[in-house]
């Protein structure tokens, strides 16, 4: 390839469906695709799919098909990256999958990027104009200054909310299930002017689009004088926003007066579990059981909606804890839970811990990591015993009974924002559990088994994108 000539560049968010008949809409889309199209340089053309609510367009003219995928969607990525290949494109993969399993990532692509894009992608798309690409990318942290806008302008319409932004980078704890201290090491922070600049992004369809901010952070709280000046300075942009962070805010009553008065009208807190041993595992040693209750009212003080994850599997689960889940989330005053399955992904001390005890199931596929499903032998009930009663707890949960109780409670103690969130979300869910949508079982869906197996390949050597337009699809490494 010489000169300056356009690579189409397809950007795909893979995504396997975990409901028996998936989403037609979703909440908020990742920052992942989008960012990426915002740091590829000038001269190339790009578009960005989103297989969570929308089809992967297979007969593309792009030159180029990058993935990005987690661990549980690898089965699909592998099976887009067979069709695409088959047609001559060049397929190239990153995100946390490929960083924690790039030899098995090379075996179905052509390259793969290993750790953060910033400082990859460009060399990679360097490489490509001057004639050839390497099988492997390294990424190093990234200073997270001179950042681009994400581009909004290439999402689908099928998303509820549209401008999401990423203020800060990592996370200081170390969860036993969490990637993110390996995926993206340290605590960065962006310049809270470029972060603002995103903020004031205006240019989307509707309303609430345009005034809804989630931030896409980690931990967004970590460092208190840096949130006090980015929240001090949003104020005057009557922004309704979102994010995570840790239960200790509750705590802050300074930080949580400041939150309101900026728009904060959720807040996603990991509390993972009741069992103080369940903690211990999980290395939640900043989660206090008996505190639950008082941290949530605290924000429900300031109006906040709680949303929060819980996950089920630790060694200190019985079936009928994890049922009881339902009632005590009600209690505490949750409005919003998300509940999930303890997975063992890799890079984390978990799937260390259970590789060593050999407590890894055999024969689950990567389809199985995906939170909803079971990848490991529970210490106190059986694969099948965790699953069922995981199951029980989600339709339990947002049930017509509970989901009304929670929607009910939000029209006393949360503002108008917040309370808008928590009735959608709740009924969302309510309508999946009377349509008998819960999270699907891989028994009853189609496990990948063809993309299980593969026999290793070695990475194919440097190829010019001039040559990949005239590849006979019988060329194609298979």
């Amino acid at each position: 390839m010489r000169g300056a000539i356009r690579v189409k560049i397809d950007i795909i968010v893979v995504y396997i469906q975990r409901y028996e008949r998936g989403h037609e809409v979703d909440f908020v889309p990742p920052i992942t695709g989008i960012h990426l199209a915002a740091i590829t340089p000038p001269g190339h053309s790009v578009r960005v799919i989103h297989q969570q609510v929308e089809p992967v367009p297979l007969d593309t003219d792009a030159d180029l098909i990058a993935l990005s995928f987690f661990s549980g969607f690898a089965p699909e990525a592998y099976r887009l990256a067979a069709e695409f290949r088959r047609r001559g494109k060049f397929v190239v993969a990153g995100g946390p999958h490929a960083t924690f399993s790039p030899d098995e990532v090379l075996r179905h692509c052509d390259s793969v990027v290993v750790g953060e894009a910033e400082s990859a992608w460009p060399r990679l798309l360097g490489d490509a104009e001057a004639g050839g690409l390497r099988p492997r990318y390294e990424g190093g942290p990234s200073p997270m200054c001179g950042l681009p806008t994400p581009r909004y302008d290439l999402l689908p319409k099928r998303f509820f909310v549209t401008r999401v932004v990423q203020a800060t980078r990592g996370c200081p704890f170390t969860c036993s299930f969490c990637t993110v201290p390996t995926l993206n090491p340290g605590f960065r922070m962006r310049p809270v002017e470029e972060v603002l600049r995103d903020v004031r992004y205006d240019d989307f369809a509707f309303w609430w689009q345009r005034k809804v901010v989630w931030f896409w952070d980690d931990n967004l709280t970590i460092r208190r004088e840096y949130v006090r000046e980015l929240l001090a300075r949003m104020r005057p942009l009557k922004r309704w926003w979102l994010t995570q962070a840790s239960m200790d805010i509750a705590k802050d009553a300074p930080l949580l007066d400041l939150m309101r008065e900026s728009g904060c009208i959720g807040i996603f807190f990991g509390i993972e579990s009741f069992g103080e041993d369940s903690l211990a595992d999980a290395r939640k040693r900043q989660n206090r059981v008996a505190e639950y209750a008082e941290r949530v009212a605290a924000l429900h003080g300031r109006g906040i909606c709680v949303m929060s994850g819980f996950i089920a599997g630790f060694d200190g689960d019985t079936p009928e804890a994890i049922r009881a889940m339902a009632r005590q989330l009600y209690e505490i005053g949750v409005d919003v839970p998300f509940l999930s399955i303890l997975t063992p992904y890799r890079g984390t001390a978990l799937h260390r811990k259970f590789e060593e005890e050999g407590r890894l199931l055999a024969g689950r596929g990567w389809e199985f990591y995906n939170g909803y499903n079971v990848a490991f032998a529970p210490a106190r009930m059986s694969p099948d015993e965790l699953l069922a009663a995981h199951r029980a707890l989600w339709l339990e949960a947002f049930s017509v009974r509970y989901s009304l109780k929670r929607v009910f409670r939000a029209m006393f103690r949360l503002r108008f924002g917040a309370f808008l969130m928590c009735a959608m979300m709740n009924l969302f869910y309510c309508l999946k559990a009377l349509r008998g949508n819960a999270p699907a079982c891989f028994d009853g869906l189609r496990r990948y088994e063809e993309f299980r197996d593969l026999p290793a390949e070695r990475a194919e050597p440097p190829v010019a994108l001039s040559a990949i337009r005239s590849r006979r699809p019988d060329r194609i490494s298979r």
